[in-house]
Formats: structure tokens, sequence, C-alpha cells
């Protein structure tokens, strides 16, 4: 069968839901629509699932050296556990391996035409349960039209760089990480990461192998999570004892710098915010490597002159490339804003799911927390798909629930004041959301 043929020839498209995307939440979606009955239609633009773990797809923002972050147990899938045997903190190629198991299990793959892009989703009309025309691009240079019941964006949220501008023009290699695959690209080079999140820290410490200098540009401080705590991996130790915000984050903190020690010793700034405030940097080796001398840390670049570059604080140093580690910015190009909500930096939708405006159009991992996991997609998955399932069956819950989705979204921040950076946009508490989505779906069911 060609990847372009539907796997449900049969089936009107206008009894069945869109759903964009193959990577993790695309997948989640996919099994909690399958398992509830209801009809979909996936369209993946590349050629296999995975989404950014699949190194192979052009969208993967991946690099060779990727890990997780957090550890397997606290992110995989609760019905569908790694294999014992997988890495605490397993590689993009484990991970692929892992994502190829699950939807083979769960028999997803005949759900998905692979190779089609979409490339407009727009209503059909301004009633609350129109259909969705979807327009697509299936190759060859030919495009299709259909009218689905509905639409679930799952594409991701870590494809679309954000590239800063500064003043002055740089005429050594400029590059996001997006562009960043293997170390060997540092090979001989002046380097300078800007940015010290998550991906910047582990492509310093790559850069120490190969580059002939590294610099890492930070704009403020940092909290630094080392991956074992005891021989541990430290998502998995204490956390059983539900401490108040106010002295979770007096007690982290202080045991953070018991273990890594204090961040502005070695150069960085002091944070002007409270732990757990902003996303954590899981890597302890960029604090070894500077401790050792072999990264440097600069402060916030001001301009760029030639192949150098000058810092904020009126000094300057010399690069043939600057990287910048500056994330990605949320980004649904085949729809337009306005039908998703979108204000300031995100859209802004019902538990970070629903637009207010729409029955049935919802996307699906447009959420970060620290520790969420693929289990809190699948949550957000399952009541997407019990949600679907009682406004087809025009269950009283479904529809109370479909008045409330048009009304602001319950308070997820659990009382912390995360940064207003575009990092942060769709952050969450993870306990509370996943708490609030286990309490929607038991309400749902």
């Amino acid at each position: 069968m060609s990847p372009h043929t539907p796997m449900t020839p049969n089936a009107p498209t206008h009894s069945q839901i869109a759903l964009i995307g193959a990577g993790p939440s695309g997948l989640a979606g996919a099994r909690a629509l399958s398992k509830h009955g209801i009809a979909f239609q996936g369209f993946e633009a590349h050629t296999d699932l995975g989404g950014l773990w699949n190194i192979g797809n052009e969208r993967s923002t991946v690099y060779e050296s990727a890990h997780l972050i957090s550890s397997k147990r606290t992110t995989e899938f609760k019905e569908f556990p790694m294999p014992d045997g997988t890495a605490d903190y397993p590689s993009h190629r484990e991970l692929l391996a892992y994502f190829k198991a699950y939807a083979e299990h769960f028999d997803l793959k005949r759900h998905y035409r692979f190779g089609v892009r979409v490339v407009k989703v727009e209503p059909v009309s301004d009633a609350p349960d129109t259909l969705w025309r979807v327009t697509l691009d299936v190759g060859g240079g030919q495009q299709e039209t259909h009218e689905y019941k509905g639409v679930v964006i799952a594409n991701g949220i870590l494809a679309e760089p954000n590239m800063p501008q500064w003043p002055g023009q740089f005429n050594g290699q400029l590059l996001h990480t997006s562009a960043y695959k293997k170390a060997e690209q540092f090979k001989g080079q002046r380097v300078l990461i800007v940015g010290a999140g998550n991906s910047g820290c582990d492509i310093a410490v790559d850069a120490v192998h190969h580059a002939q200098s590294v610099d890492i540009s930070v704009r403020r401080g940092y909290y630094f999570v080392p991956k074992y705590v005891f021989g541990l991996p430290a998502d998995t130790v204490g956390g059983k004892t539900k401490l108040p915000r106010w002295l979770k984050q007096k007690v982290d903190s202080t045991l953070l710098k018991w273990f890594t020690g204090d961040p502005v010793r070695f150069g960085f700034p002091k944070p002007d915010y409270k732990i757990y405030e902003s996303h954590p940097i899981v890597n302890s080796l960029i604090l070894h490597h500077i401790g050792h001398g072999d990264v440097k840390v600069r402060p916030d670049v001001a301009r760029l002159d030639g192949h150098t570059v000058h810092f904020k604080d009126g000094s300057h140093a010399e690069y043939d490339l600057v990287m910048t580690a500056t994330g990605y910015k949320l980004h649904y190009p085949f729809i337009d804003d306005a039908l998703l909500n979108w204000q300031g930096m995100s859209p802004q939708l019902y538990l970070n799911i629903f637009a207010p405006r729409f029955d049935r159009l919802a996307v699906l991992g447009m959420v970060e927390a620290a520790g969420l996991g693929w289990e809190g997609r699948a949550e957000q998955a399952e009541v997407m798909a019990l949600y679907f399932k009682g406004l087809d069956a025009g269950q009283t819950n479904a529809l109370a629930f479909s008045k409330a989705r048009q009304g602001p979204s319950p308070d997820l921040s659990g009382g912390y004041r995360y940064l207003k950076v575009e990092r942060m946009a769709c952050y969450v508490n993870k306990d509370v959301y996943r708490d609030t989505m286990r309490q929607t779906a038991a309400e749902l069911a």
C-alpha cells in the first residue's frame, strides 16, 4: 500500500477526526482515539513516526548525543513501560525504537498517511460544531482537500527556531541549535554558545572535545540539577512527601547547592527567580567543564562585528562559530492564529488543549512541565477522546464540559510565578496539571 493511500477508504471523512503528527503526542492521541472507538485519520509529513525523536526526520531537532533529561520511569507511557535494560536516560535511538514498538503494540500505523503534509486547516462555518476543511500536500505537486468532523493538532512544539536578532554583522557561521547534529561541526573552531538551557549546555559539553575554544553566553542565572543523586536518577529520589510550594523551593535549592555547588561561583549570574519558576537545567557536566577551564561563561551578547562578539559588560572575544541555543516558538502554520485563541506568545486554550470557540478543535502536546513525561501527554489525549466520545453520544457531562471549555482555563501554575519568556509560554505545574487531567477524565467518563 502506498504511503499516500488512506487506511480507511470506506469511512467518509466527515465522520472522522483529522490527527496531525506522529510524534509522542500524536501517537498518544491515536492511541486514545482508537481505544475509544473514534474514527480518525492521521497525517505525518515525514515518511515514518517518531517526530523530533526520529533524527532522520527533516523537522527533527535532536542531535547525535541527545538523551532524555528525565529518567525513563518518569517519562514512559504507563500502559507501555520501556523495556528492562533501557538506559536510565535513553538516547534518541532507544526512544525511536520505543515509539515504533508502542505504535506496533497498539496497531496505530494503519491509521496514518505518511509523507503527507497538512498545509491548511479552516472551519467550514462559524458554528461551534463545524466541519473542518483540511488541505494536504500529498507530494508530486498534488494537493487534496477533505472535510473532517474535527481536528487534533499534535505536530510538536520544538521545531520552529526562536532566532535572536543582534545589531551588527557576524562573518563566521551563525547557527541555531536546530542545525546541530554532530560535535565534529566544531572541529578547530572558536565557538560561542548563546543560551544555557538544556540543549545549550549539552552542546557546549559536546563542543569541548572538538573545538579550539568554547564560551557560553548567558542572560540570567540557572538552577542546575544533577542526573544522579545517591546513584539514582535524580527525578526518582524523594517526592513521596508533598511539601508546601515555598518550603519545597527552599529545601530543594539548598539541596542543589550541596550536590552541584553554587553556579555563581562558576561565573553564572545569581538567578533573579526562585527554583521551579523556570525549567531547571539537568546537566552537571557543564559545571565540571567550566571548573576545568574547558568552557568560559560570558555575559549577554550586545552586538556583532565581523568575527568579534561584544558583550554587555564591555568585554569582547573572537569566534568562528556562534550557535544560538535560544529555544523554539510555538508554530501551527497551517491554521489561523485567531482560531486557536492566540494571545501574546501562545494560544490560550482550555486546559492547554481545547480551543474555546469550537467543539472539536484540540491541540495535544502544547504543554511543558518538569517531569510531566509522555504519560502527561497520554492523559491529555484521554481527556480529548472522552470529550469527543461524550459529544457524539450527547452525554450531559460532555455538554457541560463544552460550556466550561468556552471560559477561562483554571489556574494550572500551582502558585509558581513562571518566567514570562517564550520558553515558558505553555508551562504548567506537573502535579496540578496531571491531577486536573485525571479528575477531568473521571468526570467525562
